[in-house]
């Protein structure tokens, strides 16, 4: 797809897709489309000022929709401001239905990348039917579910990194100590990790991470107490440790690990990043790495996997006592990733797919022109703005509006009655 589009991506208030939504933003301007973001986290502390109240259950669900309300309004005059050819939602993305219906009655397309395991998130079911299109990190079922539901445009599109932030990171001595291990992991303390990671701790182990509270085994393995990591700090760690485990996430602790199907993004990052990972196979993995283990070594081999708890300890004792297996894998998770695996690859599928499958898609701006029998005066004027705006001088005014709805600060005379003709324009010239 050739055409630039302009895309409103609604990032959630928090979660794991803010950081994804915020590659895909980076992403979408590498491809050279326009792209603005509703900027959702500063609700967070809304959210919490709900949480704080002494209320009921049921009194909390409806002061959240009304929040939630709030929020799709908000994200509804940035769509009237910015006119988006498509509005992107992430997982968790703060869109009601109603949001919804109101885009489909404006003909603007809508798309949810839905980052999220289906079997623990179920709100798609209510969401899914009225996107446009629905793009999961899951196949069957999952895809054979949303066809029941008649969702016409459902496509299976795998995690991704950035490999312009998810990059190999020379660390001195005194961050090495600090943040490197034999093995470490950074996420959150799902069931089936508490109870692995009890296992290891006769290693040289450390847990980055929230979400660890009351685990008196884990707890002198626990760093800075539990709190949250940032993105920047994570390739810190991950580049320091020479095992970086990555076990998937279960709320099961009947089977610590899951071998679920999805892949999840922490694997897409370490592999950017060349640091090696020892990873629990997935359904999904053979699609998108190399994977080898110990009974199945290979010399291409990108990503060590285990799919048991024995099989995990034969591999730490293996690639601790081997760094230079450790180096081959990582050197070629990263190639890997370069060829195949990053946001900006993915993003370009997402609007080719779009594109391939809806007509006269985008639709061709109507640029509304100056009329040609302007005073000196007054086109001295709009220059004199089109130049204060980093425009063409023969910029529309469309353009011209567009740009002036994004103007911070007060507006002066002539910005203003531009601005009242475009309100002018839209009522009463249709």
């Amino acid at each position: 797809m050739h055409t630039k589009i302009k895309v409103l991506l609604v990032l959630p208030v928090y979660g794991g897709s803010l950081p994804i939504g915020t590659y895909c933003a980076e992403a979408l301007k590498e491809l050279g489309h326009k792209v603005e973001t509703f900027n959702a986290p500063p609700f967070l502390e809304a959210y919490k000022a709900l949480r704080s109240l002494d209320i009921s259950q049921e009194q909390f669900n409806a002061l959240e929709q009304n929040l939630v309300q709030l929020m799709s309004q908000a994200i509804y005059a940035q769509v009237e401001a910015f006119k988006p050819d498509l509005v992107l939602a992430m997982a968790q993305a703060p869109i009601n239905r109603n949001l919804l219906k109101k885009l489909k009655r404006d003909s603007i397309k809508t798309a949810m990348w839905f980052v999220e395991d289906y079997k623990v998130f179920p709100y798609w079911q209510a969401l899914a039917p009225l996107y446009d299109y629905f793009f999961v990190i899951q196949k069957d079922p999952f895809l054979s579910k949303l066809k029941e539901l008649d969702v016409q445009n459902a496509y299976y599109l795998p995690l991704a990194a950035s490999p312009t932030f998810h990059k190999k990171e020379v660390i001195d001595k005194e961050e090495a100590s600090f943040y490197g291990a034999d093995i470490g992991f950074m996420g959150a303390g799902y069931p089936n990790r508490r109870i692995a990671f009890r296992s290891l701790l006769r290693y040289d182990f450390k847990i980055w991470g929230s979400d660890w509270e009351n685990d008196s085994l884990l707890e002198k393995y626990i760093q800075k107490n539990g709190t949250r990591i940032t993105p920047e700090e994570s390739i810190k760690i991950y580049n320091a440790n020479k095992i970086n485990l990555n076990l998937h996430s279960s709320t099961q602790t009947n089977n610590l690990i899951s071998h679920g199907d999805f892949v999840n993004p922490r694997t897409f990052e370490l592999a950017s990043m060349e640091a090696f990972q020892l990873v629990d196979k997935r359904g999904l993995m053979d699609e998108l790495f190399v994977c080898a283990d110990l009974n199945n070594p290979r010399d291409d081999a990108e990503l060590a996997t285990f799919d048991s708890m024995e099989s995990l300890h034969e591999n730490i004792a293996y690639y601790l006592k081997y760094p230079e297996k450790r180096a081959a894998l990582a050197k070629n998770a990263r190639k890997r990733i370069e060829k195949e695996h990053s946001y900006t690859q993915r993003m370009d599928t997402l609007i080719q797919c779009i594109s391939d499958t809806s007509m006269d898609w985008p639709s061709p701006a109507q640029e509304i022109q100056w009329p040609t029998n302007l005073s000196p005066e007054i086109k001295t004027k709009i220059e004199t703005i089109t130049a204060k705006l980093n425009l063409d001088a023969d910029a529309s005014f469309n353009l011209v509006t567009e740009e002036l709805r994004r103007k911070t600060g007060e507006l002066d005379e002539t910005e203003t009655a531009i601005l009242f003709l475009e309100e002018w324009q839209k009522f009463y010239t249709k």
